[in-house]
C-alpha cells in the first residue's frame, strides 16, 4: 500500500468531508515601511457542508509541524511557528513546470489510521498572515482503490467512499519576500457524516502536451528534475503525488495509441496551478463554467476565455494541459515536438493497481520479452491491473516469475517488476 515514508504519527478516515475553521491571528508590527499584518476573519463552510458539533466519538488530533524530510518542500519551524524556508519567489522556490511568480512550501504530514472509519474531516488553523501570504490545510483520505484528491480543508468536501486513513498537508505561499505566512498549530476532527454517490470510471481526455524540461529544476513536490526523468505535470495540486510515490499516475497515449507512458505526477503546471480541469463543475476549483476535460489554457488560447490569460495574468501562449518531463515526452511517447495526446487520470477509477518498483519498464504486446514494446511504465508509476496470464519467466528486483499482468489498456509487464498490488486481487484473464 504505498504511502508517503515518514517518522511522524498516521490517521485515516471513511467517506470523507473536510471543513476548515480558520482562526487566523495578527502578527507583530514589523518595523517601516513594512505595513502591520491585518488579523483575517474565521473562514466559514458553506451552508450545505456541515453544520454543528461534531458527532459523538468523533477523533481529534494535530498535524505534527515538524519538517521531517525530503517530502517537505521550501519549509522550516522557527519560534515554533512553520514558514517558508526561502519567501523569494525563484526557480527553486515554485513548481518548476508552472513558473509563477509565486514562492510555496509545503509540509506533508503522516497519514493517521483512525479508530474507526469516518467520513468528515473537519481542521482548525492558527496562522500569522500578512503582506500577501497564505496558508492552506488541504487533506486526501486512502480507500481500497488508492488515494483521493487532495482537498481544501477551508470549504467541506465530499468523498465518493469510504477511507480508512487521512493525510493532510500545509502549504504556503509569499507573493513577494515580505509576506508573512506563519502556522502555529493545525488541529483536525474526524467524525461521520453522509457519503456521495458511486465514483465514477477512469476518466480520458485529450489534452495538448508539453516538455517541461527544467533539468535541475524543483518540482513541485521537492524532487529535483533529472535529465530524461519520468513524470508529469497537471494544473492542480488536487493530483500532485508525495515525492517518491505514484498516488497520482496518468496514462499518456499518443492520438493513434501507437505509444503510451504511465507517469507519476510530481509536479504542478502548465501555465495554471488551480485547474483541475477532469472534474466535474461542482468539485472543480475554478473556471466551473468551462466544459469538463478542457484545461483553462486551452480555452484561454483558442477562445480568448479569461481575456486570453492564465490564473496569474500571463498571456497563454499554447493550449497546454499536460507537462511532461524529458524521459516521457522523448523515450516513452517518441514525441519530437509538443503535441495532442489521451490522458487517463487513473486515480479516478477503480480496481486492481500494481507499484512500479523499478522503471522506466517496457510496456510490451504480449506476455514476453519478444512483444513488442509500446511504451513504459515509470518508476513508481501506479498502473491498472486487469488480470494476469503465464508466460515468459522472468528474474526482476522482486521475484522470478511468469506471471505477466494485463494493464487495462491491453498491454503487459511482467510481474517481476511489481512491488505491491492494492485496490484488490487481479484474477487469471
Amino acid at each position: 500500500m504505498p504511502c508517503p515514508r515518514r517518522t511522524r504519527s498516521s490517521v485515516f478516515v471513511g467517506a470523507l468531508t473536510v471543513t476548515l475553521a480558520a482562526t487566523l491571528t495578527t502578527a507583530a508590527a514589523p518595523a517601516a515601511p513594512r505595513t502591520a499584518p491585518t488579523a483575517r476573519p474565521a473562514t466559514a463552510a458553506p451552508a450545505d457542508a456541515w453544520s454543528g458539533a461534531p458527532a459523538a466519538g468523533a477523533e481529534r488530533w494535530s498535524v505534527d509541524l515538524a519538517v521531517a524530510g525530503g517530502d517537505d518542500v521550501n519549509v522550516r519551524v522557527t519560534a515554533g511557528r512553520l514558514r517558508l524556508a526561502d519567501s523569494r519567489p525563484g526557480a527553486r522556490t515554485r513548481p518548476a513546470a508552472a513558473g509563477g511568480p509565486v514562492a510555496e512550501g509545503t509540509l506533508l504530514g503522516t497519514p493517521r489510521v483512525l479508530a474507526r472509519p469516518a467520513t468528515r474531516v473537519s481542521a482548525a488553523v492558527t496562522a500569522d498572515l500578512a503582506g500577501g501570504g497564505a496558508a492552506q490545510v488541504q487533506v486526501r483520505g486512502w480507500r481500497t482503490a488508492g488515494w483521493t484528491e487532495w482537498r481544501e480543508a477551508a470549504t467541506a468536501a465530499v468523498f465518493d467512499r469510504p477511507v480508512t486513513r487521512v493525510q493532510a498537508r500545509v502549504l504556503l505561499t509569499a507573493r513577494n519576500p515580505r509576506a508573512t505566512a506563519a502556522v502555529r498549530a493545525v488541529a483536525l476532527t474526524a467524525d461521520t457524516a453522509a457519503v456521495a454517490a458511486a465514483a465514477t470510471p477512469g476518466r480520458v481526455y485529450r489534452v495538448y502536451a508539453t516538455r517541461i524540461g527544467l533539468v535541475g529544476g524543483v518540482t513541485a513536490n521537492g524532487r529535483t528534475v533529472q535529465p530524461r526523468d519520468h513524470f508529469a505535470a497537471l494544473p492542480s495540486r488536487r493530483s500532485l503525488s508525495p515525492i517518491n510515490t505514484g498516488d497520482y499516475t496518468v496514462r499518456v497515449c499518443t492520438t493513434s495509441g501507437s505509444r503510451c507512458e504511465y507517469a507519476p505526477v510530481w509536479d504542478v503546471g502548465p501555465w495554471n496551478t488551480r485547474d483541475d480541469y477532469w472534474n466535474p463543475s461542482a468539485v472543480r476549483e475554478n473556471w466551473k463554467n468551462l466544459p469538463q476535460g478542457r484545461p483553462e489554457a486551452q480555452a484561454a488560447y483558442q477562445y480568448g476565455y479569461n481575456g486570453g490569460r492564465d490564473q496569474f495574468g500571463r498571456r497563454v501562449l499554447n493550449p497546454g494541459g499536460i507537462d511532461l518531463a524529458d524521459g516521457t515526452f522523448w523515450d516513452g511517447l517518441l514525441l519530437t515536438d509538443n503535441a495532442w495526446v489521451d490522458v487517463a487520470y487513473l486515480w479516478t477509477g477503480g480496481g486492481p493497481r500494481g507499484v512500479v518498483g523499478d522503471g522506466p519498464l517496457n510496456i510490451r504486446t504480449g506476455p514476453g520479452t519478444g512483444y513488442g514494446v509500446r511504451g513504459l511504465a515509470a518508476e513508481r508509476a501506479n498502473v491498472p491491473i486487469q488480470c494476469y496470464v503465464t508466460g515468459q519467466r522472468i528474474t526482476g528486483p522482486y521475484r522470478t516469475t511468469t506471471r505477466w499482468n494485463r494493464l487495462a489498456s491491453g498491454q503487459y509487464v511482467s510481474h517481476a517488476y511489481i512491488s505491491a498490488v492494492y485496490g484488490g486481487t487481479a484474477p487469471p484473464c
